[in-house]
């Protein structure tokens, strides 16, 4: 499995109007905790259906996208952060050392 890159604020829109339910993982690159967590998610790539897609948001590239996540979803800005969204909802989130990517699977079932 590999990350799939958000780049625009319109994959977002796009996302938010699709009714499906999507994980975002928002990561700095300048931040060793951040690191630690991408690596982690990483390694719970199998626990996803092949097919089921992870979204990966560079929050020093794109500090907008962060932004935009936390006014359309009502959900504080953090760094690292694991989102499973669907619509207008934030169904989960976790950040810093709480992440675990198998903690989603129950909203993709």
């Amino acid at each position: 499995m590999n990350w799939k890159t958000l780049t625009a604020i319109e994959q977002l829109h796009e996302l938010a109007t699709s009714g499906s339910v999507f994980v975002v993982f928002k990561h700095s690159t300048r931040c060793s905790v951040s690191s630690m967590a991408k690596r982690s998610v990483e390694f719970d790539f199998g626990a996803l259906p092949d097919s089921f897609p992870v979204y990966f948001l560079d929050l020093i590239a794109h500090r907008d996208l962060s932004n935009y996540i936390a006014d359309y979803w009502h959900v504080r800005h953090e760094s690292p952060q694991l989102l499973v969204l669907q619509g207008d909802s934030c169904l989960y989130h976790a950040s810093h050392q709480d992440i675990e990517l198998t903690a989603v699977l129950p909203f993709i079932s």
